[in-house]
């Protein structure tokens, strides 16, 4: 694993912590650190959060965060060891709500495709009674 793949991973473990921990601001809502991108130069931290919730408290969420930028950065250079703290970059990150849209549609799919072939089974079940009683006339 290269330095940097490390570095991200810890940042991400230490960025979660810090949210968790030691953001109090009443605007930040469910947030999850997804993923962590470091260039080799370790210059910049993009950071990918994903927020539960409405459109609303989405938007609050990021503010806060962007909001504590400078706060978050400070705390990662009192708790890793390197010469110099990347900067930070939080993004939003919908792959988790779109990921669980494509299961929804999927699902809904399966289900109607289970109704119709449900409804031609009870069509078939009707026509092959229908020809029982005409062959006993």
């Amino acid at each position: 694993m290269a330095r940097a793949d490390r570095v991200a991973e810890l940042i991400k473990h230490e960025v979660s912590d810090i949210i968790t921990r030691k953001l109090n601001d009443p605007r930040i809502g469910f947030t999850s650190v997804t993923a962590v991108d470091i260039g080799n130069d370790l210059q910049n931290a993009k950071i990918y959060v994903s927020i539960f919730g409405t459109p609303g408290q989405k938007k609050d969420t990021m503010d806060a965060l962007f909001s504590a930028t400078k706060f978050v950065r400070r705390e990662l250079g009192h708790r890793l060891q390197l010469r110099d703290v990347p900067e930070v970059i939080f993004r939003q990150d919908d792959s988790i709500e779109k990921g669980t849209k494509v299961f929804e549609i999927i699902n809904k799919l399966h289900k109607e495709k289970e109704d119709v072939k449900g409804e031609r089974e009870k069509v078939k079940g009707k026509s092959a009674g229908s020809n029982k009683r005409n062959k006993k006339s």
